[in-house]
């Protein structure tokens, strides 16, 4: 194996290039990771534009799957795997020894500690994030054995769009057999959400978008939609009534990112409904008419990212081959088109409307 790898930095805002670093030693408590695919995320071009981040120089990259090249005797033990297995790697490592980190909420670690968004490339051993040929896997990173037969487009949505729609739809929202889901968005997240809310036995699933979603249209009903909404042409809270006879909605899940999809929520859910929002607003304020969450004692539940419990259902799904979640992945690039493909997933360059951007770093 080389002494050194590639990866793609993003050195300042809106500024990438590929750089070499030394491939770390690997010792008895730690690992390396050969990247077979990493997802480019909604969130990374936030980071593009210097909105989300100050930890530049920075490889970006926390949605992946790969095989493990090299592992320590006691990394082996604490996490079942050994050398050649394919696995998915969590975004989130912590601490471990803040607070949420003990109690095992290491997604809530005071300092946020994960891959791809908060370690610059510049601390040892350089390969914090997934943008890159190899990743480094310390003794904290947490990792799961996935399927060799699994297409890589479906495996790479573990510890991202499935990972997180498990958690935020189960078991933040509290999804339960015969709940009517409205889903807010067609992306790669309100996609995925289709598959939790099936999974989780919901009754009625219904998904709502935009005249340029047709083709996410057509997705969401492969992946089992009972009935689509288009809100430029048609009145959400009118259809919504119409799908359901009137009962209104037990789950509203809110992937669009739009401010207005969220106030007008509270409209189409029944009384004593959950609201779920893992959507970010830009720092948009977003207007809730607060006596209808009071009278209608409505819950408001903030959701964010995933954790061991809701990406081992996760695998589960994905190990089925149940749905035909590889094909939420649109486009593929290599890691000399890393900075492409994140100007692609932001919506920067014209003609390009994707479902699910993806790199492979060694193609």
């Amino acid at each position: 194996m080389s002494k050194t790898c590639r990866a793609a930095v993003l050195k300042a805002v809106g500024e990438m290039e590929i750089q070499e670093f030394p491939i770390p030693e690997i010792k008895d408590n730690d690992a390396l990771l050969k990247v077979e695919m990493v997802g480019v995320c909604g969130s990374d071009p936030h980071m593009y534009e210097g909105t989300n981040t100050n930890a530049f120089p920075l490889i970006m990259g926390h949605e992946m799957v790969g095989t493990i090249e090299e592992i320590g005797e006691y990394k082996a033990k604490i996490s079942g795997c050994k050398k050649g297995d394919r696995v998915v790697v969590e975004t989130r490592f912590g601490c471990g020894v803040c607070e949420p980190c003990i109690q095992g909420k290491y997604n809530r670690c005071v300092d946020g500690l994960g891959y791809g968004f908060r370690i610059p490339c510049t601390e040892p051993p350089y390969l914090w994030g997934a943008y890159s040929e190899y990743l480094y896997l310390p003794e904290r990173a947490i990792l799961h054995k996935i399927n060799e037969d699994v297409p890589a487009e479906a495996a790479v949505l573990t510890c991202a769009v499935l990972g997180d729609s498990v958690n935020w739809l189960q078991m933040i929202g509290g999804l339960t057999l015969d709940d009517t889901v409205v889903i807010m968005g067609p992306g790669q997240q309100g996609l995925g959400g289709i598959v939790v809310a099936r999974e989780g036995g919901a009754k009625k699933v219904i998904v709502t978008g935009k005249d340029r979603d047709q083709e996410r249209f057509k997705m969401a009903k492969r992946l089992g939609a009972d009935h689509i909404i288009n809100v430029d042409k048609e009145d959400v809270v009118a259809k919504v009534r119409e799908y359901t006879g009137g009962a209104l909605c037990d789950i509203a899940f809110d992937c669009s990112g739009n401010p207005e999809a969220l106030e007008q929520s509270t409209e189409f859910v029944k009384k004593g409904a959950t609201i779920v929002t893992p959507g970010l607003y830009g720092g948009k304020k977003t207007p809730i008419d607060f006596d209808t969450v009071v009278f209608g004692e409505l819950h408001i539940k903030g959701a964010h990212t995933h954790h061991m419990g809701s990406v081992k259902k996760a695998i589960d799904i994905i190990n089925s081959k149940k749905y035909p979640l590889e094909d939420l992945v649109t486009h593929k690039y290599t890691l000399d088109e890393a900075e492409h493909a994140v100007r692609v997933t932001g919506g920067w360059v014209e003609g390009e409307f994707p479902i699910k951007v993806v790199i492979e770093p060694n193609k």
